[in-house]
C-alpha cells in the first residue's frame, strides 16, 4: 500500500536526518522560508481553490482555511525563528558519575517517524515540516480535504528547498488521498510510525484515538475559560475578554466560557455585554446573568461543555475563586484558563488548582501558541499530560537515550 511505502521511506529518512548538522538544518529552513516568500502568489492561488471548493463551510472554518499575506508572513517568521533556536538533538539532559567509574549521560534524541492528522489549517503544514526537520524527525502529513491544494503547494515548496540535501529526501511527505480510510492505515503502522498527533475537531480526535495502535498525543478541543475576580481592574478585564473571544473566535485558545464574581457582576456584565454585542457575539448565561441582563439567553447544561469556535459565549456568575476553579476543572479540557485579578492569594490559588496546560494571570488565553511562547511554531497544543503538555515545540518532539562510557566495568 502507498502509505506503507511512505512509512518505510520515512523510517529511512529519520536515520538520514541524523547526519545533518545544525548548520545544514538551519540552512534548509531558511531556504524553505525563502521559497514561501518568493512564491506567495502561487500559494495564494492554491489557497483560493480551496476557499472556492469549500464556500459552504462555516465562517470559523473558512477563517482557519484562509491564507492571507499576514498569515504567510507569520509562517515565514515562524520558520525563521525555528532556525534561530538551539538544535535539541544531542542536548545533554543530565550526567551521572557511577561509583564504579562509568559515565552515564542522558541525551535528547528525535522520536523518529511522526504521523500528523489535521484539518483545515494549511499553516500547520509549514509549521510541522519546519519543526520536524529541526528536531530530526521524519513526518507523514495527512491534512484534510478542505486544504489539499494549499497543503500540496506548501510541500512542493519544501521539496524545492531541500533538493540539494539528499539526507532530507522523504523527510516530509504528504498523503494526498483524503479518504478517511487513510487515517486507519496510518495510525496502525506499528514499527514504522513512532507517534501520531491528531489536530482537529472532537470527532477527529476520538476517531484517531479509537483506531490507533501506535502511541497518540491528543490535541483535544480548547474549552477555555476566563474568571473575572471581584478585585479585577474592570477596564483591563473587558479588554482581555474582548480579545480572547473576538480577535479570532475559530481557534482553540479563544475563550468559550466567562465566569464572573457575583460581587462585581452588576457593574461589569452590562458594560461587557454591550461591547460583545457590538462585535456580534451571541451571549448565553445562567439565571443570575438573566436577572441582570434579561436579553441574555438561558444556557443549558450542554453549553458549559461546548467549544463553539464561533462568536458565541457562555457566561456564569460564581461565588468566589474556588467555585470558579471547580467549574473549570469540571468542564474544561485542560487547554488554557485565565484569572483577571489583583488579589495575590486568589491568583496563586487559581494557578495552583486549575488543571490546564496554560494558566494565565491578567492576560488573554489567545497567547497559548508556539510562536508566542518563543518556540517558532508548534505541532499543536497537547491536552495530554504524559510526554508533552501545552504547545509542542522542538523539545517536545524529542525523546532521549542513555549514553554510557566505561573502562571494562562488569556488574557483580
Amino acid at each position: 500500500m502507498e502509505i506503507e511505502k511512505m512509512a518505510v521511506a520515512a523510517k529511512d529518512a529519520s536515520q538520514q536526518l541524523l547526519r545533518l548538522s545544525s548548520e545544514d538544518k538551519n540552512a534548509l529552513l531558511l531556504a524553505y522560508a525563502d521559497q514561501i516568500d518568493q512564491h506567495r502568489e502561487q500559494l495564494q492561488q492554491a489557497n483560493e481553490k480551496d476557499l472556492v471548493n469549500n464556500a459552504g463551510l462555516s465562517s470559523a472554518l473558512i477563517d482557519r482555511l484562509r491564507l492571507d499575506q499576514t498569515r504567510i508572513d507569520n509562517m515565514i517568521a515562524g520558520i525563521k525563528q525555528i532556525a534561530e533556536l538551539t538544535d535539541p538533538v544531542g542536548k545533554n539532559l543530565s550526567t551521572y558519575h557511577h561509583p564504579n567509574g562509568m559515565l552515564i549521560n542522558k541525551v535528547q534524541t528525535p522520536i523518529g517517524v511522526i504521523g500528523i492528522i489535521y484539518e483545515s489549517r494549511p499553516n500547520v503544514t509549514a509549521d510541522v515540516a519546519a519543526l520536524c526537520l529541526k528536531s530530526g524527525n521524519a513526518v507523514i502529513l495527512r491534512g484534510g480535504k478542505e486544504a489539499i491544494h494549499s497543503n500540496t503547494a506548501l510541500i512542493e515548496l519544501f521539496e524545492a528547498a531541500v533538493n540539494a540535501y539528499p539526507q532530507a529526501k522523504n523527510a516530509v511527505q504528504l498523503i494526498k488521498e483524503t479518504d478517511r480510510a487513510t487515517i486507519k492505515t496510518l495510525v496502525q503502522l506499528n514499527g514504522k510510525i513512532d507517534l501520531v498527533i491528531p489536530r482537529g475537531g472532537e470527532g477527529l480526535i476520538q476517531t484517531v484515538t479509537e483506531l490507533a495502535t501506535v502511541p497518540v498525543i491528543k490535541h483535544y478541543k480548547g474549552l477555555c475559560h476566563i474568571f473575572v475576580d471581584e478585585s479585577a481592574d474592570l477596564t483591563m478585564a473587558q479588554a482581555i475578554c474582548l480579545n480572547a473571544k473576538c480577535q479570532r473566535p475559530g481557534v482553540c485558545n479563544a475563550m468559550e466560557t466567562l465566569l464572573i464574581h457575583k460581587n462585581i457582576a452588576r457593574d461589569f456584565l452590562p458594560s461587557l455585554l454591550k461591547a460583545l454585542q457590538a462585535e456580534h457575539v451571541q451571549c448565553i448565561g445562567d439565571e443570575h446573568c438573566q436577572s441582570i441582563c434579561p436579553e441574555i439567553a438561558l444556557a443549558s447544561e450542554k453549553d458549559w461543555d461546548t467549544e463553539y469556535l464561533d462568536l458565541v459565549l457562555s457566561i456564569k456568575i460564581v461565588d468566589d475563586v474556588k467555585q470558579a476553579v471547580n467549574h473549570i476543572n469540571q468542564h474544561g479540557t485542560g487547554h488554557s484558563e485565565a484569572i483577571i485579578s489583583q488579589h495575590p492569594d486568589n491568583q496563586k490559588y487559581f494557578q495552583q488548582q486549575v488543571d490546564a496546560a496554560a494558566v494565565y494571570i491578567n492576560a488573554s488565553t489567545r497567547f497559548t501558541d508556539g510562536l508566542e511562547f518563543g518556540m517558532g511554531a508548534e505541532m499543536g497544543i497537547s491536552t495530554d499530560k504524559i510526554h508533552a503538555r501545552g504547545p509542542m515545540g522542538l523539545d517536545e518532539l524529542c525523546s532521549y537515550k542513555y549514553l554510557i562510557e566505561g573502562e571494562g566495568q562488569i556488574r557483580m
